[in-house]
């Protein structure tokens, strides 16, 4: 069984950083992709940032590349994301998500707030 754990969220100002975590449990798969999407109210989920288990990243939005950063520690349990500049835009809960195979798993959210 697979588990996934979001923290780092929270409430900050324009223009602050927010670094999420998603700490994973149970079997770590060879071959996998992990993202992370985010939804705001009356919206769809959307892919934000995502690592394969090669570590290929891509972006969704080439305007989030320049101010969110995606990695993983080097024992690959855990994904990061480093949002800088945020924007009010960016309010939504935070999910992680891990794509093995017919495996699919989420983690419950976080919820990042950008307001002043």
């Amino acid at each position: 069984q697979v588990q996934l754990v979001e923290s780092g969220g929270g409430l900050v100002q324009p223009g602050g950083s927010l670094r999420l975590s998603c700490a994973v449990t149970g079997n770590i798969f060879s071959n996998y992709f992990m993202g992370w999407f985010r939804q705001a109210p009356g919206k769809q989920r959307e892919l934000v940032a995502g690592i394969t288990s090669s570590g290929k990243i891509n972006y969704a939005e080439d305007s989030l590349k320049g101010r969110f950063t995606i990695s993983r520690s080097n024992d690959k349990s855990t994904m990061y994301l480093q949002m800088n500049s945020l924007k009010p835009e960016d309010t939504a809960v935070y999910y992680c998500r891990i794509l093995a195979g017919r495996y699919d798993y989420w983690g419950q959210g976080t919820q990042v707030t950008v307001s002043s």
